[in-house]
């Protein structure tokens, strides 16, 4: 759950980036894309770090 939340948050963010930046329509969505699936994969491998550092045993 944490993977897709962190995506969201990067995709804003590449998208605010982009258009301070005096990006186009395009190239905000392609910052934001670029961003939402660095974010989302930071947030996949810190949820599986987490579950298994604070999971039941």
């Amino acid at each position: 759950m944490i993977g897709p939340f962190f995506g969201a948050i990067g995709f804003v963010w590449g998208y605010i980036l982009a258009r301070k930046r005096g990006g186009r329509w395009l190239d905000r969505l392609q910052y934001g894309a670029g961003f939402a699936i660095a974010f989302g994969l930071f947030g996949t491998f810190l949820g599986i770090a987490l579950g298994r550092f604070l999971g039941s045993q």
